[in-house]
């Protein structure tokens, strides 16, 4: 579930709680699954939460992925990291995918804590489906230092989109959304837009504690946004989750939920 809250001028605020803790669980087990188109058409349809596949490889892969591994503290300490990374950045995509209409375009979330580029990436189009006119660059990430993430890591990445330094990478992520869903020789000047700072926006989604659920809190996490110019407040977005208990103990809640979940499966199949 997601509200509009207040940060300042400069940003405009989303806060987002959760509201099925099982149906998410089942959603993630089914994204860690490989199946985020089918999640997609989960949450569109409002269908049964459940895989379109479910044979033992992808059910042990994906518990691989939920679970916390390594033979060191040090180690198994920076898995939980990537893992909660994942199943955070898999979250905020499920929840956008909730509030998202038809003419909205998604990233599927990653899967892999080894993947790079892009967390995500939002392309609106018009009613009639042909023109870009919105496309939102997505960071998302779960630390329970969540101002200096946002600091030393979502915005320097931000700033790198914002002077074009990742201009190609930009264009490549639209088009591929794009293919297919506009025609052909329209894909390029489709995707052209999201180099256009008109049509441009940022969202950057933190996991907080209790210091910053608040207008004071939220504006002092975000400080600095408005170094992205040339856009905007309602351009820069500030996405805000706080766990319902301790960051990391909820992790394990869900990713154990997800995993029970994958195990029940099995047992349907055998």
């Amino acid at each position: 579930m997601t509200a509009a809250c207040k940060v300042n001028e400069h940003c405009v605020g989303d806060h987002w709680t959760v509201g099925d803790f099982d149906s998410l669980a089942r959603l993630i087990a089914i994204i860690a699954m490989g199946q985020a188109k089918h999640a997609a058409r989960i949450i569109t349809d409002l269908q049964p939460a459940v895989p379109a596949l479910t044979i033992d490889a992808l059910r042990a892969d994906a518990k691989q992925r939920l679970t916390v591994t390594g033979d060191t503290p040090e180690k198994q300490d920076a898995h939980r990291w990537h893992r909660d990374g994942l199943i955070f950045e898999a979250i905020f995509w499920i929840v956008a995918r909730q509030g998202a209409a038809a003419n909205v375009l998604m990233k599927d979330p990653h899967i892999s804590a080894t993947t790079q580029g892009l967390d995500g990436l939002i392309i609106e189009l018009d009613e009639k489906g042909e023109t870009v006119v919105r496309v939102t660059i997505l960071e998302d990430k779960c630390s329970n230092d969540p101002r200096r993430k946002f600091r030393d890591e979502v915005l320097p990445a931000f700033r790198n989109y914002h002077v074009g330094k990742r201009a190609s990478e930009l264009v490549a992520a639209t088009s591929s959304l794009l293919d297919g869903k506009i025609p052909d020789e329209a894909v390029m000047e489709a995707a052209g837009r999201v180099l256009d700072m008109e049509f441009r926006a940022y969202r950057a989604g933190l996991t907080i504690n209790s210091e910053h659920d608040s207008e004071a809190g939220r504006t002092a996490l975000f400080k600095g946004y408005e170094r992205l110019e040339m856009i905007t407040g309602a351009q820069r977005i500030g996405a805000t989750f706080l766990p319902p208990s301790e960051l990391r103990t909820w992790f394990d809640e869900i990713a154990g939920q997800a995993i029970a979940f994958i195990d029940e499966l099995g047992k349907e199949d055998h």
